[in-house]
């Protein structure tokens, strides 16, 4: 479906607005009728473009975690460099409130915690094989995501002091030892 400019502003709008209400309310409260009044469009315009509550929400929470953006790191590294990069998707000049959203909503969602298995299988996984050509790449990138989802968790949704607080490099130093032996040495 080829869009025109005005259609890809208001679907870009309508995609704001969902995660608005997503991040503010959840997912119940992100309604298609509620979306619809916050971008002053039909809810059939929604319907249209998206098809449905559950077609919306997987465009609203469609995380590309720009891993190649880390591509062909050294190995001796790659601890560090995930660390870092991931910090920069949270908060930094990557930063994209979609993760965090999608993080919030997985534990009581199952089309968020689903959304999330795809991304950890298209992404994470897949980037730790392409780097390692480690015959147990997911499993390795399952530990890897331990460490950095409940990095995710107690800094940005629990917001725990110590990590809340912590400085970036702080964090890339104590946190990337782990992730480096988790990949290298798994």
């Amino acid at each position: 479906m080829a869009f025109t400019e005005r259609s890809a502003a208001t679907r870009s709008s309508i995609l704001a607005a969902a995660r608005k209400l997503l991040i503010e309310r959840g997912y119940e409260a992100m309604t298609i009728r509620a979306v619809a009044s916050m971008v002053g469009v039909d809810p059939s315009m929604v319907m249209h473009y998206y098809g449905s509550k559950a077609g919306l929400f997987r465009a609203a929470v469609d995380v590309d975690l720009k891993l190649a953006a880390v591509a062909d790191p050294p190995a001796e590294r790659l601890g560090e460099l995930l660390v870092r990069h991931f910090l920069a998707r949270w908060e930094g000049d990557l930063s994209d409130d979609v993760l965090i959203l999608l993080l919030r909503s997985a534990s009581t969602n199952p089309m968020a915690a689903e959304r999330m298995r795809e991304v950890f299988e298209t992404q994470i996984a897949a980037f730790i094989g392409r780097v390692t050509g480690a015959a147990d790449a997911a499993y390795r990138a399952g530990l890897v995501s331990t460490q950095l989802l409940g990095l995710a968790l107690t800094r940005y949704i629990l917001r725990l002091p110590p990590m809340a607080e912590a400085e970036v490099d702080d964090l890339v130093r104590d946190i990337g030892p782990v992730i480096q032996r988790y990949i290298t040495n798994a």
